[in-house]
């Protein structure tokens, strides 16, 4: 049986049905499916609370009408759904820009984040939002950073800036996801230099994926960073464990919004996410984490107390083949070890 806890609450991801998917993969998954197998999972009498959204076609118009928001915030509400974080659609296949980009790249990376925003907003005002940040990353390559990697880093802070003040005047946090296809997050070192440079402290902070983190300590992309050492023994749990709290202890600070995933500790490339970490299964055999222990060092502070940063907690099933994400189990199984994260590390509110 579940706890008492009933903080952070427990959400699902939409985008799953959206990225990788297309012309030359499998076809998307409407956003209307998405929300059903959200809703119908159940484990021993306790379901989802809500869901993070992706701001992009065909799930939500980036140009959206207030009636659009209106049956969104309906679609979500009749299933008893919250709507929390949102990806702000940043990248150029979506409209977006490089924040590293030139000026008209940058000025359409913070006309989309002001977007978003107003999505954000609209959701709120309509009273299915109650939490949650806009998710953002530098919609450049790790290629394209290191042929200057000061400038570059300069140049995304300064972008990164100028949407932090258009959330601002929305009430809304920026969170950037820490993933190793993006130029200037594409390390742990990489990651905190670039929000260092953007000095907006509760305007923006970082987003962590327990998927995403654990390539962080294995250096891909940037082998100066690397916390485990080349042919690291998957079974030496000690090495492994000291490896997270040191990533942990230096972004913890920096986390406003976070996800539950599993990774099998590979890289792999799918479209405009090259060289990346795709998420596993909860049940995955070649799982490398702990779910339930790692989750701990982001949701916890160094001296084990909770940090109690997020209201609301993700699952990321990105890159789930079509058949797995069909099946309903998948979700009941997702959603059990989301309860036994709660369980573990959460609280009553």
């Amino acid at each position: 049986m579940a706890g008492k806890n009933n903080f952070p609450k427990l959400h699902n991801a939409m985008w799953p049905g959206l990225v990788g998917k297309g012309p030359d993969s499998e076809p998307p998954i409407d956003l209307d499916t998405m929300i059903a197998l959200t809703a119908k999972a159940e484990v021993n009498g306790v379901k989802f609370d809500g869901i993070d959204i992706f701001h992009a076609a065909p799930h939500t118009n980036i140009d959206f009408t207030a009636d659009e928001a209106k049956a969104l915030a309906d679609k979500a509400a009749k299933h008893n759904l919250a709507i929390g974080s949102i990806v702000a659609p940043v990248w150029p296949p979506v409209g977006g820009g490089s924040a590293m980009g030139s000026a008209e790249d940058r000025a359409k990376f913070v006309a989309n984040v002001r977007k978003s925003c107003e999505l954000g907003k609209a959701l709120r005002d309509l009273g299915v939002r109650k939490y949650g940040v806009i998710r953002i990353d530098s919609a450049s390559s790790p290629a394209d950073w290191a042929k200057d990697p000061v400038a570059s880093t300069k140049l995304i802070a300064q972008t990164w800036r100028e949407a932090c003040d258009v959330a601002k005047d929305f009430g809304e946090r920026l969170a950037a996801e820490g993933e190793i296809c993006w130029g200037g997050m594409h390390s742990w070192k990489a990651m905190v230099d670039t929000l260092e440079a953007t000095d907006r402290p509760g305007i923006i902070g970082f987003q962590a994926d327990m998927a995403h983190t654990l390539l962080y300590t294995m250096g891909y992309n940037a082998p100066e960073a690397a916390l485990l050492p080349e042919g690291f023994d998957w079974k030496d749990q000690a090495q492994l464990d000291a490896a997270l709290v040191k990533m942990t202890d230096m972004l913890r600070p920096w986390t406003i919004d976070f996800h539950v995933a599993q990774n099998d500790g590979t890289v792999k490339g799918m479209g405009y996410h090259d060289k990346t970490g795709r998420h596993c299964m909860v049940t995955d055999p070649n799982g490398r984490l702990d779910i339930v222990k790692h989750a701990g060092m982001w949701l916890r502070n160094k001296d084990g107390s909770l940090t109690k940063t997020m209201k609301h907690i993700c699952w990321d099933g990105c890159m789930f083949p079509n058949e797995v994400m069909m099946k309903q189990q998948t979700w009941n199984d997702i959603l059990g070890v989301m309860i036994k994260v709660r369980d573990a590390h959460g609280w009553e509110g």
